[in-house]
């Protein structure tokens, strides 16, 4: 669920001038037909009919006819708007840009991402020294002749000379390992299939950890997916006898991670139920007599091991901190009752790394980045100056280096990479990006708005200078509210479409991120979750009310939670918006849990199986559950994609089934279903097209046609 995208944050556009009548594209008369069925489940002793469970069948050639049927009226509506490709133009010349990775150092070469400007995927580069000279190391674009295949992860051995990468076909969340020799390129064993949910851990060049499922029966892209297990795998030896590490069928929720610290003496494992909390182990491979050994056994916090020095480990932990400190202590003495605070808990939430030998706190103060450099017994050195308010990471660099590369980004600031000298603390510009805009146009203000239970929310709003406040400037109102995910100020390309031609963007962060640590989130989750859908409602009714838009003129979007967020936002208050993008959207709540790795949501939402209260509340704003017949409802676009094995699209179909039945006004109500995508867009061609598609949605049901657009750009 943390993933997000480029489909899923790239935020949207539109602006000001009215649509001529005679070029008013005709609503669909009449939508595919969705066959209801007899299902029916019985909760706690009440029976809800799931007339469309036929849809969760992604295999089955009746969905697929729907799929087609549905797509045919969507893209005949798309098809009729007048400027929906000047739109897509536009889109490509701003994402037409060279943008570069922070460099790493792996053995004698110095490695990079580079992309040209519209390269589906960015191309991994690398050179020996700081003059040498540049070679392409890994091209994804190659990977497949429609470049839906993408570069998923890279992994190198200690000294540089091994590498396994991970690629994802059609945008899925499995995937296969292949593994290199770094300086050769050559393959040197078969490619590892069905990986899900996992990075490569090596431990120095025979071999790595990596975590996965059995193959699941019946659809590998929704069936229920159970008992991730951790394995070691030696390299050249079959599959088949690779060493289970960690995990069982007795645990068939858990999920498994292993990770090395830099010297290569800890394996460190983490084993969690859920997105939140996770037990703790970790084993001395010096050792060769040891055994994993138990440092947390329970699920109750979040924990993870950020560095060590020779046997005292540094560990970051919410316990009794849930914003977060930096403890010590002793592998020989490892339970909680022996850790010491190195950097303790302070009212702003910590996020810790390590460079150089040193520790970098990166603390997050009202949604935005103050970096603090320390020494590894937690003494300040100094505070490191950032370029202005926004969003800083990537303080990152092994023990031995003397300089790093972090990067920072603002809404309208690119995201520009810096070179920092560890000792000095002196930053430099590495690479600044040559954007075809000028951030001198545009401002960002931080508002704190009340919702509707007295809680203070904060919420950005970007727009261009000299926007007048009328109650008239189409506004992108775009939210997440889940799983301790933070939505932090960054620069979106596609985004500057939206403001140049006079909208706004507002971004507002509701309970259930992660911006003020975990009784922020906690906030947001299981019986408290109607917080976000009233902190999201609020924000709209603060632009409202401020005269930044109106109804007319205001669409709310999200994806994945935030498709459920802007669901169930269209479902409570039909009035609020004349425009809603629900994008890869958990829409039945009733039954999401039962599809692939769903069940670990639960510590976010409760499940109907867990009481008659908690169904009764997940009911009620589920939104396929909480669409009412008869009703007028926003002229929405749903967008999925057939490759989504994360949340299912037959979340989306069910949904749209449902609301077309349901929507009594004259607002269209589509649903736009990619193909070789996942959750998110499977390369930038396709983020594009899909992003100009809703851009050209939100306009034109505005009624606006973009000045830019009508100039010509």
């Amino acid at each position: 669920m943390k993933s997000m995208t480029l489909l899923l944050s790239l935020a949207f556009i539109v602006v000001l001038a009215a649509c001529s009548k005679s070029s008013k594209t005709e609503n669909p008369s009449s939508y595919p037909v969705s066959k209801k069925g007899d299902t029916v489940d019985v909760y706690f002793g009440e029976s809800v009919a799931d007339p469309y469970r036929w849809m969760e069948n992604d295999t089955s050639a009746e969905v697929a006819d729907w799929v087609a049927e549905e797509n045919k009226v969507t893209f005949g509506f798309l098809g009729k708007i007048p400027y929906r490709e000047e739109i897509r133009t536009r889109l490509e010349t701003l994402n037409n840009y060279e943008k570069l990775g922070s460099p790493f150092t792996k053995g004698e070469y110095i490695y990079y991402f580079r992309n040209e400007g519209l390269q589906n995927h960015s191309v991994l580069y690398r050179r020996k020294g700081e003059q040498g000279e540049p070679e392409v190391f890994l091209d994804p674009n190659t990977f497949s002749s429609d470049g839906t295949t993408r570069l998923a992860d890279v992994s190198f051995s200690k000294d540089g000379s091994r590498l396994a990468y991970l690629i994802s076909k059609g945008g899925q969340d499995w995937t296969e390992a292949i593994i290199i020799d770094a300086s050769s390129k050559k393959i040197l064993e078969d490619t590892i299939q069905d990986i899900k949910f996992s990075g490569i851990a090596w431990q120095g060049n025979d071999g790595f950890y990596f975590s996965t499922y059995e193959k699941p029966k019946g659809s590998q892209l929704s069936a229920k997916t159970q008992s991730h297990k951790l394995y070691y795998h030696r390299v050249g030896t079959p599959r088949s006898d690779d060493k289970i590490i960690f995990g069982d069928d007795k645990n068939p929720r858990r999920y498994v991670s292993g990770s090395l610290t830099e010297d290569e003496r800890f394996l460190v494992v983490s084993a969690a139920t859920s997105t939140t909390g996770n037990e703790l182990y970790i084993q001395d491979l010096h050792d060769p007599k040891s055994s994993l050994v138990v440092v947390v056994n329970n699920f109750d916090n979040n924990h993870g091991v950020v560095t060590n020095k020779g046997s005292r480990i540094l560990l970051e932990t919410n316990l009794n901190a849930p914003n977060n400190r930096l403890v010590e202590f002793d592998f020989a003495n490892p339970l909680p009752q022996n850790w010491k605070d190195v950097i303790p808990e302070t009212k702003d939430v910590l996020n810790t790394s390590t460079g150089g030998g040193y520790l970098f706190a990166n603390y997050m103060i009202d949604v935005k980045s103050q970096i603090r450099q320390y020494d590894l017994n937690g003494k300040l050195v100094r505070s490191i100056e950032l370029p202005g308010i926004g969003t800083a990471g990537g303080f990152s660099a092994e023990v031995h280096e003397k300089v790093l590369y972090y990067s920072f980004t603002s809404f309208t600031y690119p995201t520009t990479i810096f070179r920092y000298d560890i000792a000095s603390g002196k930053s430099s510009v590495y690479y600044s990006p040559k954007v075809d805009f000028n951030p001198e146009d545009y401002e960002t203000k931080q508002v704190f708005y009340t919702s509707k239970d007295g809680t203070k929310v904060p919420m950005f709003i970007v727009y261009k200078k000299g926007v007048e406040l009328n109650g008239k400037n189409p506004t992108w109102l775009y939210a997440y509210g889940g799983f301790n995910i933070s939505l932090t100020p960054g620069f979106s390309p596609s985004r500057m479409m939206w403001l140049e031609n006079g909208g706004i963007y507002a971004q507002p962060n509701l309970r259930g991120g992660g911006e003020y640590g975990e009784k922020w989130h906690l906030a947001g989750t299981k019986l408290n979750k109607q917080n976000v859908f009233d902190d999201f409602i609020a924000a709209g009714e603060y632009l409202i009310k401020e005269k930044y838009t109106s109804s007319q003129y205001l669409a709310i979007a999200g994806g994945s939670n935030g498709g459920l967020l802007v669901g169930a936002t269209m479902t409570q208050r039909p009035d609020l918006a004349k425009v809603a993008l629900p994008a890869v959207g958990v829409m039945d709540m009733l039954r999401y849990h039962k599809f692939t790795a769903g069940a670990g949501w639960a510590y976010d939402y409760g499940t109907a199986d867990d009481s008659k209260e908690m169904f009764e509340y997940l009911k009620r704003y589920s939104p396929v559950h909480a669409l009412k017949p008869n009703t007028a409802y926003p002229a929405t676009m749903v967008t999925t994609a057939d490759h989504d094995d994360r949340v299912v699209p037959a979340h989306s179909f069910k949904f749209a089934a449902t609301l077309q039945e349901a929507n009594s006004g004259p607002n269209p109500v589509l649903i736009r279903i990619d193909t070789k995508s996942g959750h998110g867009a499977s390369n930038l061609s396709k983020a594009i097209e899909t992003t100009a598609d809703q851009y050209a949605f939100a306009w034109y049901n505005m009624g606006i046609v973009p000045p830019l657009v009508k100039k010509g750009l």
